[in-house]
């Protein structure tokens, strides 16, 4: 099992994975991503890409295949560990807003922060600047059932984003919003990625070079029942929706920085080839796999964005993000060889 190269904080070979009845949701899909870019993965409905999201986050284990985040090898990874690298390092926002509906609006955004054991006055200040940006500071005090839908998806990118994760899994972030919803949605959570050097791989059933989702990425992989059809740049890296270069109000709270560099690494080879077969001897996991996770926003998973189960309580041992959001990146201002090692560190300690 050979390491991923230095370049990628998240790298993937050869995946594969099925249903439960047996039919393929991904063929020998292999990916690089670097740090603080933006891959769009593309597609029609049903071609695999939420799939491929699970099983790079760890929500899901593939049949066959590698998962790597920086020197992590996460397919390998028990539940638990699995489980805080979720919590702790991604972020994860669902085509649905799955919101605590006992909590309200300004604690759903807080509670990655809440969890991890940071002060509960920075964590709420942090949420309130994130709500602000989204548009939906007016709500802070409401419960979800009080929002519409539009609004409910607003904060749980808001929930995604408050902890500054290492890499954010966006799955149709916006696919409940209208048209002028979209564009401002995206470009909140590009100009924030970028300003706090956030890899992200964003699905969307989007269409380049039209789509506003692929107009925001670095780069874009297309899926066509289960396999990659294409991967290439992106055409344009300017906002959607506004003619121009992504500026004005893009930095994350508490962060003035600017944009970071892309890059566009190539996929990996595939020893298998697209067409491969799983493993000899590996099952082939269905949609209820042995993790038993479901929703990783959903009301009975109040860590929301980390992915992580509600029940599990662990407080985080990495700076507080929301005093230095950037400090939450193992990566961020050290070599990618000295990130690696910390995180692999992290993980087994």
């Amino acid at each position: 099992m050979a390491a991923p190269p230095d370049n990628d904080v998240l790298w993937a070979r050869g995946l594969h994975y099925a249903y439960d009845d047996g039919s393929p949701a991904l063929r020998g899909v292999s990916l690089g991503v670097r740090e603080g870019e933006i891959l769009a993965v593309t597609g029609a409905r049903g071609c695999g890409k939420t799939t491929l999201l699970r099983c790079l986050s760890g929500q899901t284990l593939p049949a066959s295949g590698e998962v790597w985040f920086n020197s992590v090898p996460v397919h390998t990874l028990n539940l638990d560990v699995r489980e805080r690298l979720r919590r702790d390092r991604f972020g994860w926002i669902d085509s649905t807003p799955q919101l605590v509906p006992e909590l309200t609006v300004w604690e759903n955004a807080a509670l990655p922060l809440l969890l991890r054991g940071s002060p509960h006055r920075i964590a709420r200040r942090t949420a309130h600047e994130w709500l602000e940006r989204l548009d939906v500071g007016g709500c802070a005090r409401r419960r979800p059932a009080e929002l519409a839908q539009a609004q409910r998806q607003r904060v749980a990118v808001a929930r995604a984003l408050v902890h500054a994760p290492a890499v954010l899994f966006a799955d149709e972030p916006t696919a409940p919003l209208h048209e002028p919803h979209r564009a401002q949605v995206l470009r909140t959570l590009g100009a924030a990625a970028r300003s706090h050097g956030i890899t992200v791989v964003l699905a969307t059933h989007d269409s380049p070079p039209d789509g506003a989702g692929t107009a925001l990425a670095d780069r874009t992989l297309a899926l066509a029942d289960g396999r990659p059809a294409r991967s290439r740049p992106a055409a344009s890296r300017e906002a959607p929706g506004d003619g121009g270069a992504d500026t004005g109000g893009a930095e994350g709270p508490g962060d003035s920085g600017g944009s970071r560099g892309s890059g566009s690494p190539g996929r990996p080879e595939d020893p298998e080839g697209p067409d491969g077969p799983a493993g000899p001897g590996e099952s082939r996991r269905g949609s209820g796999d042995a993790d038993g996770s479901g929703d990783p926003e959903g009301a009975g998973n109040p860590e929301g964005a980390g992915g992580a189960r509600g029940s599990r309580r662990e407080e985080g041992t990495e700076a507080d993000p929301a005093a230095d959001p950037a400090a939450a990146h193992s990566g961020r201002g050290r070599s990618a060889g000295e990130a690696k090692g910390r995180t692999a560190c992290s993980l087994s300690a």
